[in-house]
């Protein structure tokens, strides 16, 4: 079995880190609710729509080192690799932001991938199964040519493309419940029942 993830927001957890800098910086409130989106709905309100971009690329640039990893993201790479099945990763990102410094966001999430997504026995994931797309097509593309069996994205735009690769099944990683209405396709709100839903496919194949 091949499975493919996606990257931001789904293997990785930026609520902590944005509310974390916009508070440096003084952009928003200390009372703010400590989530990406609460930071970026008041940016946007008081037309710091800038300012919400140049965030971006400082916390998945300068900052990435300091995100987390979605509770139960290790165990099921951990769990993966014990059984056999293998995972890619396949995002898409600009190289470098839109606006502010010129920091290399490719580089800064496969350093995070090498420090992070390790154990005791060394790497969970091999460099040549990370995939950094510009462009949404070409993501889409990779999905296709890996032969993936499964795609797990927090967006359900991506998994409803008409371009999504019609062999690949679908998985829509929600877990804040923002789009209980997505149809046709397992929508799970933790990588722990994540891995039950893999577990229980490898268990009831003959």
């Amino acid at each position: 079995m091949v499975i493919g993830i996606d990257f931001d927001n789904t293997i990785v957890s930026y609520d902590a880190l944005f509310h974390k800098v916009a508070v440096e910086q003084g952009a928003v409130p200390t009372s703010t609710l400590r989530t990406k989106l609460a930071v970026r709905d008041h940016l946007r309100a008081i037309d710091k729509e800038d300012l919400w971009t140049e965030m971006q690329g400082y916390v998945y640039g300068a900052r990435m080192a300091e995100a987390d990893a979605y509770p139960g993201v290790l165990n099921f790479f951990k769990w993966a690799r014990a059984n056999g099945i293998t995972l890619c990763i396949v995002s898409h990102k600009t190289r470098h932001p839109f606006i502010g410094p010129a920091y290399d966001l490719h580089q800064a999430a496969r350093r995070w991938i090498e420090t992070h997504l390790i154990d005791e026995n060394g790497d969970l994931l091999p460099a040549s199964r990370v995939f950094f797309e510009m462009t949404k097509e070409e993501k889409l593309n990779r999905i296709g040519t890996l032969g993936c069996d499964w795609f797990i994205d927090d967006l359900p735009e991506i998994l409803l493309a008409p371009k999504f690769p019609k062999h690949v099944s679908p998985m829509l990683f929600d877990p804040d419940a923002h789009h209980t209405a997505v149809p046709t396709m397992p929508r799970l709100a933790t990588w722990n029942a994540i891995q039950r839903h893999f577990e229980q496919a490898c268990n009831s194949k003959p």
